[in-house]
């Protein structure tokens, strides 16, 4: 409990997003499946960080100070929000509504929180260093709101002048957020020595923070084109979402040398982490974002590479959570050895 990982729920956007795109592309009992261990994950991590930061404070508040872990705590907005677009995509939006108000409370104050803690509590260490992947999961988080909102005005359209610009606005947000993220790794990168320690598996969220602007951007597309909000930025949704997914396209194969890099070239040992949810979301993530998308935009080659990117997803999530029980238990001998 001490030394959970605040980025702990990227086990549940995993899962949520793997449960959603086996509801869209099938099989229907694969989707059943993985959407009760999202839930029971759920319910464990929420019970387990509420018991944290009332046990052990001043780990909590050592995270909230570290650039490399401080972003991890976005994860459970975005857990909340996927897991409930899951909910309204199977017809349960009071479902996704009713998650979506602590994700957006969670949203709220970290979203200022965060930035502030790294700018006024420093005194003179640069907080450069701590750049990393992890730092996009704060345009996920952001992102999933605008997904969670676009979707619901579906299912109460009576809301959507107010639903509607939350959609936009959100995804607007994050399009900026994603911008200047990206920037400071690639200056990070520059600026600093890249080490197989370094190089870790949250740098996949370079792809999945650019998949689920996408998805956003797919949402939003489908929402009526009488929407004054959907009139007035349709057009620089429509083609800065197809830029990203091109971009987030791109990233895949250099994610994948730089894994190579790491673990072959290097000897990074190939072990789990939880870190490793971060991989699989954005797997998850390119596929249903690629095929709502297609569907969007009317761009039927989309939907071959969905369905191809949809199993890769199931086989890394597959691979990770195998894995999981054998650290825990190699975690409970070293314990009992101490």
């Amino acid at each position: 409990m001490r030394d959970l990982d605040p980025a702990c729920f990227a086990f549940v956007m995993a899962t949520g997003i793997v449960s959603t795109g086996a509801y869209l592309l099938g099989p229907r009992w694969l989707s059943d499946a993985l959407l009760i261990v999202a839930v029971a994950g759920l319910a464990v991590l929420t019970v387990a960080l509420v018991w944290r930061l009332f046990m052990f404070r001043s780990s909590v508040a050592a995270d909230l100070r570290a650039p490399d872990r401080v972003f991890g705590f976005f994860t459970f907005t975005a857990g909340l929000n996927v897991l409930g677009v899951r909910f309204a995509v199977a017809g349960h939006p009071l479902v996704a509504a009713v998650l979506a108000v602590p994700a957006a409370l969670a949203w709220l104050l970290l979203t200022y929180g965060v930035p502030a803690s790294l700018l006024l509590a420093r005194q003179r260490d640069s907080v450069l260093g701590g750049v990393d992947g992890s730092w996009l999961l704060w345009v996920v988080s952001t992102q999933s709101l605008s997904v969670v909102a676009a979707t619901l005005v579906k299912s109460w359209p009576s809301q959507s002048g107010l639903l509607a610009p939350v959609a936009a606005g959100m995804w607007s947000i994050g399009l900026v957020l994603y911008l200047l993220l990206v920037s400071l790794i690639m200056l990070r990168w520059l600026m600093m020595p890249v080490t197989p320690a370094t190089l870790g598996p949250p740098y996949w969220i370079l792809m999945g923070a650019t998949a689920i602007t996408v998805l956003a951007g797919a949402t939003f597309l489908g929402l009526p084109a009488t929407l004054p909000v959907v009139r007035a930025t349709g057009g620089f949704v429509e083609g800065f979402s197809f830029a990203l997914w091109a971009f987030g396209t791109w990233w895949i194969p250099l994610l994948i040398i730089f894994s190579l890099w790491r673990h072959v070239r290097r000897h990074w040992p190939l072990s789990y982490e939880p870190a490793l949810w971060s991989v699989v979301f954005p797997l998850g993530m390119y596929s249903v974002a690629t095929l709502s998308f297609g569907k969007a935009a009317q761009l039927s080659f989309m939907e071959p590479l969905a369905r191809f990117m949809f199993w890769v997803a199931v086989a890394a999530w597959i691979a990770v959570a195998a894995a999981f029980p054998r650290a825990l238990l190699i975690s409970n001998n070293n314990s009992r050895i101490k």
